[in-house]
């Protein structure tokens, strides 16, 4: 099969900036509102300069300008271009460049006899950027640059396979390091993710970089950690973000019916299919399927699922084939797959109760998400942004009878030394249930302790193991020992500085009142006379 020469370029502003100089105002009214009336210093732009010294089988041009001034330009250029109409809202982000061109080269990458080229002359500095990495790395690509109406291959003596992943490699540490600097609010697409400590800023900075890749991804954690907001929000920051990404939880539909929910079935199928239906394959066909808790699908489901999976030789990572039930052909998706669960999967291969081989097909990429209370100094931020999502719907159901509620540095406290074994979703439902039972309108540490299941854990061996470094204070983490009893002492006192006392083997009641103002731990207490 003869090889086909291919370019892919973007219009630059200055290639309108030349068309505009070089036809009559009545012939680029679109591209005119743009540039105005042109400039002669542009010459013929660097599209035209490069097609002017190159032959090319294909020429693809990539645009976030108007429509109308796009065609304008592709008509002045001849040759039958074909036209890509992105939209970025920040031509200078290298997340919304790399989202718009990947889907474009994915198409051109799928014949194996297509020689790419890249164009770095037009555009922003960071589209040129976009194309050098990508020609260097998945997108093996020729590279042009213009100059003076002249055209000139690009060589770029830098592989990454040979430059930089050997150093990744040696210094993994220092790598993802390097990836955790940024919060997630700053981060396109993981916005809804609260919390600014190590272990979160890790855990999206991981999340990202496996974002652009279309391979498959793991996501493990406890109960409550958040899974499903991380799928989302790879999803968000993946090319396939404007698609639809369906959700499939595997735990809460029966075994018969996972099938049919998953490649969908034809009418006739089993009792009650009067009619096709679609399944999540199907319906996330262009975007994501996340499976949660995939760890729970039987064997019998999990062997469909690898068939599923595993794409035909030659097809990308994300081409999928499946049977609805009761079907007697073959369709085709293409899906990613994002996968959840909190089972201890390699565990669960050595009992004989999850394939080996799924395990491998579905953690391409592995991401473990900490549990709260690896992560206390986010409570704060957390427990804030949820009070304003619980305010707002608490007052839609309450009328003016509700009062917004906040929480006291005291109470922050409280929940920053309790253990949250149900991570986040238990710290949400201890909120709600605060909300709707406290009466005023700051929450106290007895109102979230009312909340929860127990008080929290005291072992010692929790206190002891803490790591070291990443801000450890000793005798900052010390009081704050003390600040926990003291607090659990008035907690169970119910406020009674007496009956705390001895709770504490305080000799009496003035001892405890002076370390309680001394660290700093409020509470509402009552008036007392000493007791004798």
């Amino acid at each position: 099969m003869a090889e086909k020469r291919i370019l892919v370029s973007w219009i630059g502003h200055t290639d309108l900036k030349a068309m505009a100089f070089a036809v009559a105002a009545g012939q680029s009214k679109a591209v005119r509102k743009i540039v105005g009336e042109g400039d002669a210093k542009a010459g013929v732009g660097p599209v035209k300069s490069l097609l002017d010294n190159e032959s090319f089988d294909e020429v693809h041009l990539i645009a976030d300008y108007a429509p109308a001034a796009t065609r304008e330009y592709a008509a002045w250029l001849g040759g039958n271009p074909k036209l890509h109409q992105v939209s970025l809202d920040n031509p200078a982000n290298h997340a919304e460049i790399l989202r718009a061109v990947r889907p474009i080269l994915e198409t051109l990458k799928k014949k194996k006899s297509n020689q790419l080229a890249f164009h770095l002359s037009p555009g922003t500095p960071q589209m040129a950027a976009i194309w050098i990495l990508l020609a260097k790395s998945q997108y093996p690509a020729t590279m042009y640059q213009t100059y003076g109406g002249k055209a000139t291959k690009t060589e770029i003596p830098f592989d990454i396979t040979t430059d930089v992943l050997p150093d990744l490699l040696r210094e993994p540490d220092r790598y993802w390091q390097h990836l955790a600097t940024r919060t997630p609010q700053e981060v396109s697409g993981f916005e809804s993710i609260v919390g600014e400590s190590e272990a979160i800023k890790a855990a999206v900075g991981r999340a990202q970089r496996a974002a652009i890749h279309d391979v498959p991804v793991l996501i493990l954690g406890e109960s409550g950690t958040g899974k499903e907001m991380f799928a989302e929000a790879i999803h968000r920051a993946s090319h396939r973000g404007s698609k639809p990404i369906v959700s499939i939880n595997c735990a809460a539909i029966s075994r018969e019916l996972l099938e049919s929910e998953l490649f969908g079935h034809v009418k006739g199928a089993f009792t009650g299919a009067d009619k096709d239906r679609k399944g999540a394959f199907e319906e996330a066909n262009g975007g994501t399927l996340f499976l949660d808790e995939v760890g729970e699908c039987d064997l019998a489901m999990q062997a469909k699922l690898l068939r599923a999976l595993q794409p035909p030789p030659g097809q990308g990572p994300c081409h999928r084939v499946f049977r609805p039930v009761g079907a007697t052909k073959d369709k085709t998706a293409d899906v990613r797959i994002i996968a959840a669960t909190n089972k201890d999967l390699s565990a669960a291969i050595t009992a004989g109760e999850f394939r080996e081989d799924l395990m491998y097909r579905l953690s391409i990429v592995t991401l473990k998400l900490p549990p709260l209370r690896q992560r206390a100094a986010d409570i704060a931020q957390i427990a804030k942004s949820m009070l304003i999502d619980i305010n707002r719907r608490l007052k839609q159901q309450a009328g003016a009878s509700y009062q917004d509620k906040s929480v006291s540095a005291d109470t922050i406290l409280f929940m920053q030394r309790y253990p949250w074994p149900g991570n986040v979703r238990e710290l949400s439902n201890a909120l709600v249930q605060a909300c709707m039972m406290v009466d005023g309108r700051v929450l106290k540490p007895q109102d979230i302790a009312a909340a929860v299941a127990e008080f929290p854990s005291a072992k010692s061996d929790d206190a002891m193991n803490l790591p070291l470094g990443d801000g450890f204070e000793l005798e900052s983490h010390l009081l704050d020992i003390q600040r926990h009893f003291l607090r659990r002492a008035m907690l169970e006192a119910d406020g009674k500085v007496t009956k705390a006392a001895k709770l504490l083997g305080y000799k009496n009641y003035q001892t405890l009142s002076a370390q309680l103002d001394r660290l700093g731990v409020e509470f509402e207490r009552e008036t007392e006379a000493p007791t004798r």
